[in-house]
């Protein structure tokens, strides 16, 4: 007896999942894998690290000096660049942030109100917020895209 398959239709739920995650990870190879101290971004003359697909992530210098300028000392030490915001689906009108030194340097810049706080390990900001960071501040600030 032959049986005939017929393969799955891409209106089929697990065709437009698969779909969709790989897409979201395409998005995503250009996130930085190990982010780095401010402090340590501003001693390089080209700032910089690797992104997941295995290629350099320059940081905007006139940001990152700009961000020096901006921050004590002691966040420069803490805060790790580039901050992630992180976006999903299941949330659709907002971003989280897992950085409490983010929420403390956002804070500090005026981008963030000051009555903000962590919530458990995140704190919360509507995506346009996020985006609008993240347009003021190139290269320091990636969204990271979830599923």
């Amino acid at each position: 007896m032959i049986r005939m398959t017929y393969p799955p239709r891409i209106t089929d739920e697990s065709v437009l999942n698969r779909w969709i995650g790989l897409e979201i990870a395409r998005m995503n190879e250009g996130l930085v894998t190990v982010r780095k101290p401010l402090s340590v971004l501003l001693r390089e003359d080209r700032p910089s690290a690797v992104s997941k697909n295995g290629e350099p992530y320059y940081f905007d210098k006139s940001v990152i000096v700009s961000l020096g300028q901006g921050l004590p000392e002691d966040l420069h030490r803490q805060l790790k660049l580039p901050v992630l915001f992180y976006s999903s689906p299941g949330v659709p009108d907002s971003c989280s942030c897992a950085d409490a030194p983010a929420l403390a340097a956002l804070q500090l810049l005026g981008e963030v109100s000051t009555l903000r706080t962590m919530q458990g390990d995140r704190f919360w900001v509507s995506r346009p917020i996020a985006y609008a960071i993240m347009k003021k501040y190139p290269t320091a600030v990636q969204i990271v895209m979830g599923a």
